[in-house]
């Protein structure tokens, strides 16, 4: 390791250089074609055609018979190889070496012989396996940081941390190594330079007379604030799910590339790249009012691409993405006016016989309720009442929340036209002249704060939460909808969730107010809930096991730091997989935590505890309940990776 790297550069001028040239060249330097440039998960050194690439090594030689060509390199004309005793042929564009093992050799071209060296760069994992550059993948920390141990090459904990190892001629192993780290466009996102290497024993399968030179443990990670942690700064780099990590020599080209994407290892396997897509809707507090958060549209949707970006570097541990910020379907929206009719409210009682009556658009409507009557059955009489005026009507079955006797129906009312109508009390008397089944008007009055589900009712939502969310209801299961909104009643509450498991009318939705953004890295109040909907799950690790304050989906830590609710677990990874991944995904054998209330409790206060009708209902015989996909239809989609700079 006593001298530095001829640049990749260097061409073989010499073979066809003038007659008089001065100086022999030293050996021509290459870099053992390992990666994947173009993505097709075949190592380049494999692959039949080869794009091009700075690993090659460009010759000038044209319409010339090699005479003799090593084992571990290959010619390649225009990217296809020369077999033995082939020709270039003398309109070839491209001409170049690409070697395929480390160590020094020599080509005969032209009736010269010219020397060749190449060395070969690897990833090692921190138990000190070889990582695959282009069947396999880096991926983002998941892990506090942590100090190294006594020896800073050796093997470590750390499942993410990667190490790289050179190998080669004494004379050709660099003394530092640069590395950057590319987004999927190839943008450079973070730059580690003169990273340092340490002489190491070589592997086994390392030929004899090579050396070996090691990098301490890179850290590819989600943000500057794990970035910047004093104990790793000098080893960790930011980075991004479809980008990659790429290594060069100081100042000089890229010699090679590692992909990131999510855990290498799961009870799934390898985890590649998923994609979810939101739609967001910034919901006023009043009709013409200015937007929930950020002064004015344009910094509301400022806000809004930051929240994403965060949600996309902290879900990127496990390879889910939701897509890029600047893509985000974003639409503001005044709140509802009073369309929805809660026939039972909350409680659900039967009825004792009588009748409802409202006013629809102005139009007096009156319904008669037989006794004994459920609210769904009461639910349809009002509905057919309604659609008998010239309504667009439609009935919306509440699951039993925790106090009911049964579920309730929403009965939603729109104009023929699509619009949505106004809903009123009738011009005298009561809305229900039922004794017992009670009728209530879904009005949206966001200037106290929105009404929020508490344990016993979070499985239905508030007839608030009810009146607004299925108001924006846009009928796509593939699809998460997030709404902003100012801010909740009372106080407390930052971000709910809605998932599909419970069996609600609402389902894959998330709630999210001013404060929720204010908490900013604190508590990751949008991916924290994004985390309940992905993996089908209302509770939290800390509610039925240990308090992990660095763990995502803590239920009451805070904490801007490294050490904040951030990380996600390997087997998180692979339930949001299996819960919002296609169908057919393996089964687990453990099955999910035990499960608690619908929605998600807020940050500060714990879940309901687990077990009830909802749980045994899904046990299965004999056993814990299994895992299942969470919808009709998937939440993530695989996002294939695709050569940096050409992802659509």
């Amino acid at each position: 390791m006593n001298r530095r790297l001829t640049a990749l550069s260097i061409l073989l001028g010499a073979l066809l250089g003038p007659a008089g040239a001065a100086a022999e060249p030293g050996p021509a330097l290459l870099v053992v074609d390992l990666d994947d440039d173009d993505a097709d998960g075949v190592p380049d050194g494999e692959q039949a055609r080869v794009p091009p690439g700075p690993e090659l090594l460009e010759l000038r030689a044209r319409g010339a018979a090699p005479a003799s060509i090593p084992a571990g390199v290959r010619l390649l004309v225009d990217g296809s190889p020369v077999q033995p005793g082939g020709a270039i042929p003398a309109g070839a564009r491209r001409v170049e070496l690409q070697a395929l093992r480390p160590g020094r050799s020599e080509i005969a071209l032209a009736g010269r012989a010219v020397p060749i060296s190449a060395f070969e760069i690897r990833a090692i994992d921190g138990a000190g396996r070889r990582i695959d550059m282009a069947r396999s993948h880096a991926s983002l920390q998941r892990t506090p940081p942590d100090r190294l141990g006594d020896d800073p090459f050796g093997n470590l904990d750390d499942p993410d941390a990667i190490r790289l190892l050179v190998i080669g001629a004494a004379e050709d192993v660099p003394l530092t190594l640069d590395v950057h780290s590319a987004a999927p466009s190839g943008k450079v996102i973070d730059r580690l330079t003169g990273v340092p290497l340490g002489h190491i024993t070589c592997p086994g399968d390392v030929p004899a007379g090579l050396v070996c030179g090691s990098t301490r443990p890179l850290r590819a990670v989600a943000d500057d604030i794990d970035r910047n942690h004093p104990m790793i700064a000098d080893r960790s780099l930011k980075a991004e799910v479809g980008g990659a990590l790429v290594v060069a020599l100081p100042g000089g080209p890229k010699l090679q590339m590692i992909r990131i994407a999510g855990p290498r290892t799961s009870p799934l396997g390898p985890l590649g790249r998923t994609r979810a897509r939101l739609r967001i809707l910034m919901v006023r507090p009043r009709a013409g009012g200015p937007p929930p958060m950020g002064g004015d549209d344009a910094g509301a949707v400022a806000i809004a691409r930051a929240e994403v970006e965060r949600a996309n570097a902290l879900w990127g541990a496990c390879g889910v993405s939701f897509g890029p910020p600047e893509e985000l379907d974003i639409t503001f929206v005044d709140p509802p006016r009073p369309h929805l009719l809660a026939i039972g409210c909350d409680h659900g009682l039967p009825a004792s016989g009588g009748a409802i009556r409202v006013r629809v658009d102005g139009r007096e409507v009156t319904a008669a309720i037989a006794p004994r009557m459920r609210p769904n059955a009461a639910a349809r009489a009002v509905a057919a009442a309604i659609a008998a005026a010239g309504f667009s009507v439609r009935v919306s079955d509440n699951p039993v929340i925790g106090a009911g006797a049964h579920g309730t129906s929403d009965v939603l009312v729109r104009r023929p036209g699509g619009a949505l109508a106004a809903i009123e009390p009738p011009a005298s008397g009561p809305l229900s002249t039922d004794a017992t089944l009670t009728a209530c008007i879904g009005a949206v009055e966001l200037d106290d704060g929105l009404q929020h589900f508490s344990d016993t009712d979070a499985i239905a939502g508030t007839v608030e939460e009810r009146a607004l969310l299925k108001a924006f209801d846009d009928g796509d299961p593939a699809t998460i909808d997030v709404v902003m909104v100012p801010s909740f009643a009372g106080g407390g509450r930052i971000g709910e969730s809605f998932i599909f498991a419970d069996g609600g009318a609402i389902r894959n939705t998330i709630i999210e107010d001013r404060a929720g953004l204010r908490a900013d890295r604190a508590s990751f109040a949008l991916s924290h809930e994004l985390g309940h909907v992905l993996l089908d799950e209302p509770g939290h690790p800390d509610d039925f096991g240990i308090d992990t304050p660095t763990r995502l989906m803590d239920a009451d830590a805070a904490n801007a730091s490294a050490y904040g609710p951030r990380r996600l677990t390997v087997d998180e990874c692979a339930r949001a997989i299996r819960q919002s991944g296609a169908a057919g995904t393996p089964e687990s054998a453990a099955g999910p935590p035990p499960r608690g209330a619908a929605g998600t409790p807020p940050r500060g206060a714990k879940g309901a505890p687990p077990g009830g009708a909802a749980e045994a209902a899904r046990q299965g015989p004999g056993g814990p309940p299994a895992f299942r996909p969470s919808g009709p239809v998937p939440l993530l989609a695989p996002w294939p990776l695709a050569p940096l700079g050409r992802e659509r």
